[in-house]
């Protein structure tokens, strides 16, 4: 059996998780007037949701901005990262797979991180490292299997 290629594949703040940010941002602005039109008007209910939009703006931009950059490498045996804010000595799992798009969790211990991988990056590429994170580590030998029959 042979495993995945060797890749190193770059990580970086993600236009498609952003454009998906924005969109649910959008949809909560829609539903925040839809209700104000639909509702008697209150003042302090409009600040309200008013100033709860503001907040989950805020909220999207900043988790946008932490998004984990750098290189994300994988040598035949084991995964590594090369980047600031991810702890070392983890795996990722695929947790959302929309073939240009990979969401990655990395898992270390105590702490997740989520990556957002995208084709655009370097499309090159791209095969060898969805071979990479669907491969398997390479399993140990079998334990022998003594025959079930009886001998005679």
């Amino acid at each position: 059996m042979h495993s995945a290629p060797s890749v190193s594949y770059p990580v970086g703040r993600s236009r498609f998780a952003g454009a998906l940010l924005l969109c649910a941002w959008l949809l909560g602005g829609v539903a925040c007037v839809a209700w104000r039109l639909a509702s008697p008007p209150s003042g302090l209910r409009s600040a309200a949701a008013a100033a709860a939009l503001a907040l989950a703006a805020g909220i999207a931009v900043w988790q946008w901005w932490r998004m984990p950059t750098g290189i994300l490498s994988w040598d035949q045996e084991q995964w590594s990262w090369r980047g600031a804010h991810m702890a070392a000595g983890a795996s990722p799992q695929v947790s959302l797979d929309l073939q240009h798009w990979i969401l990655l969790r990395w898992d270390a211990g105590r702490r997740s991180s989520w990556l957002w991988l995208e084709r655009a990056s370097r499309p090159e590429q791209w095969s060898d490292l969805r071979r990479a994170v669907y491969s398997r580590a390479r399993p140990e030998a079998p334990p022998a299997v003594r025959p079930s029959a009886a001998t005679s």
